[in-house]
């Protein structure tokens, strides 16, 4: 089944570097593995832009939002054998955050990609 981790947080901060050094570590012993498919850390939401349809209208905001409680910081795709997997690599990817950026808080969702098995999560 293919998972896919989105991580919010509030914090304006990029990670650190020995945070930085951890997720490669985890990300190089993942792609070996076949089970990371793709990752990825998104530029700040200055750089960004909002695409809106509302009551039939489209429009586009160009960032910062300053109405922004929490934004994504990055994305990993996995292909993993079940939910039990995907949850035991969830835990070590936010533990990684505990262990190098102390004071750092997020919110990691785990999804499954739509199709990738017969049975939801």
């Amino acid at each position: 089944m293919r998972v896919m981790f989105i991580i919010t947080s509030a914090a304006t901060m990029g990670p650190t570097p020995e945070l930085m050094e951890a997720m490669h570590t985890l990300a190089t012993r993942e792609i070996a593995a076949g089970r990371m498919l793709d990752d990825g850390g998104l530029m700040p939401l200055a750089m960004g832009a909002r695409i809106a349809n509302a009551r039939g209208k489209v429009s586009v905001l160009d960032g910062p939002f300053s109405e922004t409680k929490e934004a994504i910081g990055g994305y990993a795709v996995f292909e993993v054998k079940d939910r039990d997997e995907g949850l035991a690599l969830a835990v070590e990817f936010m533990q990684l955050h505990a262990d190098h950026m102390p004071g750092w808080e997020g919110v990691m969702e785990m999804r499954e990609v739509a199709g990738s098995q017969t049975r939801p999560l």
